[in-house]
């Protein structure tokens, strides 16, 4: 039977806080094929893991329409050991909410194709995520500092203003050059560069983002300009060390939070479980190596990803402890949608329930990013359920917790209603 709680899950509008969308062109011109469709987000990864060869997943993400059936039966006794992970979840979501399939086979792998082309005309992107994933706006991150307003949607497409590359160390002078007008020489003049990277983008950026943590440890050590400028030397010359690069890293990512602050940007950072397979040195990915940055910057809005998966205690603790840090659950339904709805649970009862983020689909295809966005209103439902039927919470307050976690507290943190005025005003 469905509950109060359930029906307002199902129907609330949903913030989208992290995706990696391609832009309309990308969908309607450059897009995928059907199974490119289904299988074009992260459960590769499992397929891998499951025994899928090289040659066979090659193949699942670059072979021709034409050779549907032998690409998709190359992996598929990977694909049925691996349909029951969260992941796998996703891809059969897919497959029946765009395409009414229940058994993915060749036959209907065939049937769906055409169908597929139809969702890929002008505006059935805006469509798919706007009305049938019911999501209030998305918050893409494309890994470069333009944030330029997006004709298919400009007050639903938002995006991120990329800061990886500073806090790696790696200082594009070419680009800083194209982009500014300023070359980058030395210290200074890569201090000026920074801000007029800012200056020209901010305004209709949503956030500033770093997922450095796939190239370098999240450890954080203040670095003084001597020797930011001893490491930039070398950077610029081709001949630093990994030290120079983590210490003009730091340097550059201290800069990128100071330029966050103020010009009212959250500054979102990566942390947990990398995307792929066979390279994921734990020991950089734990939240916890932020401790000296989260302490430095009290004024800043430090938004941690994807539930530091793993280390998901000890995120909690640092949400409870650091004032100026939020929580977002982007990508997490589906790498562990069982520990996702426990990290819920227990996050209510720990730390206030005004500093998480309930969903971002981390995802290319608006398809995927609809999947993603049902698995995590299924799950999410599931945990407020159980809290409800164990007495932790009544329904009203789980109702309450359901409203904020999905779309109004991104809403205190993002400064929502002021982007979109300066997109309509660049717009315009």
């Amino acid at each position: 039977m469905s509950t109060d709680l359930a029906v307002h899950v199902a129907e609330t509008s949903l913030v989208d806080t992290h995706e990696h969308l391609g832009k309309e062109p990308d969908w309607v011109d450059e897009g995928p094929d059907i199974l490119q469709d289904l299988f074009g987000n992260y459960v590769p990864a499992d397929l891998k893991t499951a025994g899928a060869s090289p040659e066979a997943l090659e193949n699942l993400a670059k072979g021709s329409s034409e050779d549907l059936v032998s690409r998709f039966e190359a992996i598929r006794p990977a694909w049925e050991a691996t349909q029951l992970t969260g992941y796998g979840e996703a891809v059969r979501e897919i497959a029946s909410e765009f395409y009414g399939i229940e058994d993915l086979n060749a036959e209907s792998l065939q049937t769906a194709q055409e169908h597929h082309l139809e969702l890929r005309k002008p505006g059935r992107r805006y469509d798919i995520l706007k009305n049938r994933a019911n999501l209030d706006h998305v918050q893409t991150d494309d890994f470069c500092w333009p944030c330029l307003p997006d004709a298919s949607g400009p007050e639903f497409f938002f995006y991120d203003l990329s800061w990886a590359g500073f806090c790696n160390g790696s200082i594009d002078v070419p680009a800083i050059l194209d982009e500014t007008g300023i070359e980058v020489t030395d210290l200074n003049s890569l201090r000026e560069g920074m801000s007029a990277l800012f200056k020209k983008h901010a305004g209709c950026a949503i956030a500033v983002k770093a997922q450095h943590a796939y190239n370098r440890t999240l450890k954080w050590e203040a670095r003084s300009d001597d020797d930011a400028t001893r490491s930039l030397t070398a950077v610029l010359s081709d001949s630093a060390s990994l030290d120079d690069r983590l210490c003009l890293g730091d340097w550059c990512w201290a800069r990128g939070v100071e330029l966050a602050i103020e010009h009212n940007l959250p500054f979102k950072i990566h942390t947990g479980y990398y995307a792929g397979n066979d390279r994921m040195p734990v020991d950089r990915i734990r939240a916890g190596n932020l401790c000296a940055i989260l302490a430095a910057y009290p004024k800043a809005r430090f938004v941690l990803m994807h539930i530091a998966y793993p280390y998901s205690h000890e995120l909690i603790a640092l949400a409870k402890h650091y004032a100026n840090v939020w929580v977002d659950l982007c990508w997490a339904w589906s790498i562990d949608p069982f520990s996702s709805a426990d990290f819920v649970r227990r996050f209510i009862h720990a730390v206030p329930v005004n500093k998480l983020f309930g969903f971002g689909g981390d995802t290319r295809w608006p398809t995927s990013s609809a999947a993603y966005a049902i698995q995590m209103r299924r799950w999410f439902t599931r945990a407020l359920q159980s809290e409800v039927v164990e007495g932790l919470l009544t329904e009203r307050q789980a109702i309450a917790v359901a409203s904020r976690i999905m779309h109004d507290n991104a809403y205190d943190c993002f400064d929502v209603p002021g982007t979109r005025a300066q997109i309509a005003s660049a717009s315009a």
